[in-house]
């Protein structure tokens, strides 16, 4: 596993408790959004600003337009997304003290700041506006923001490289799903593409050599998901190139003890949408 896939590995779990903690649908609860995937756009959207659907999924990339369109712009009718940024943290701040009531998580949100600082944001929208918030005080909340960067950095990253494959978002869920990431199951209840759309995705990869007829990645489709993967990660690794090994190494080591918590123990769901496995 190269460095830029081992460090997204160990930190995204951290990241995502702001996904899984019941401590953000709580929030979000009492803000006066409805359900957890308004919670969810809401939340993840919010430092983008009062944004509509359609540049919310051309950015989130894969979830269905429609399933967007759900929940926004009606988020930001109950809430603003400056309440929503001070409502994700607090779900953070509260999810951490529970979860890892006596951990000194102080290097390790030193050195992930330093991380996030050197993390690439052009052409990465998400990245830069969640980089242009200011940083919180609590060492477990500068860890979590910086993570949160990271991840949107190397995710905004993975979306040029998807788009650069010729890979619709729709696409990109079936050649995942096929090259051994979550279910065909998993990612339509949580992106939410019809079963039409879903093999329409599929004829299209069928015809252009793609995908075998039983839904197998032909070799050309196995080397074309690779690319895409490969892409990611060189794009990714330009902020831990600037870091340096050494320190990249003692942050991974750092925060592989609480990520591994976080996947054993049932907070986040093996079978996840994230393509997030531990071993």
């Amino acid at each position: 596993m190269n460095r830029a896939r081992r460090m997204w590995k160990v930190l995204e779990p951290y990241h995502a408790i702001t996904y899984f903690s019941p401590e953000t649908r709580k929030a979000t609860d009492a803000l006066g959004l409805k359900g957890g995937w308004m919670s969810y756009f809401g939340c993840r959207a919010a430092p983008l600003g009062p944004v509509g659907p359609e540049i919310v999924a051309a950015v989130f990339y894969n979830f269905h337009p429609a399933m967007v369109a759900r929940s926004l712009p009606d988020a930001w009718s109950y809430a603003t997304p400056a309440q929503l940024l001070e409502a994700r943290l607090t779900a953070v701040d509260n999810a951490v003290r529970r979860l890892f009531p006596d951990s000194d998580v102080t290097r390790a949100a030193e050195l992930g700041r330093r991380a996030a600082e050197l993390a690439p944001v052009a052409g990465r929208p998400i990245a830069a506006a969640n980089a242009a918030l200011e940083w919180p005080d609590e060492p477990h909340l500068v860890l979590w923001q910086a993570t949160t960067i990271l991840r949107e950095s190397r995710g905004d990253g993975h979306v040029a490289a998807l788009v650069a494959a010729g890979l619709s978002p729709c696409q990109a869920l079936v050649t995942l799903s096929a090259a051994g990431g979550p279910s065909k199951e998993v990612f339509q209840l949580n992106r939410r593409w019809s079963d039409e759309e879903w093999s329409a995705a599929s004829a299209d990869l069928q015809s252009r050599g793609l995908l075998d007829a039983d839904g197998t990645l032909t070799e050309s489709g196995r080397t074309l998901r690779q690319q895409v993967e490969d892409t990611t990660d060189s794009l990714a690794d330009q902020g831990w190139q600037a870091l340096g090994d050494e320190l990249s190494t003692e942050l991974h080591d750092l925060v592989r003890p609480l990520s591994a918590v976080l996947m054993s123990d049932g907070l986040i769901p093996p079978d996840n949408p994230m393509s997030m496995r531990w071993d």
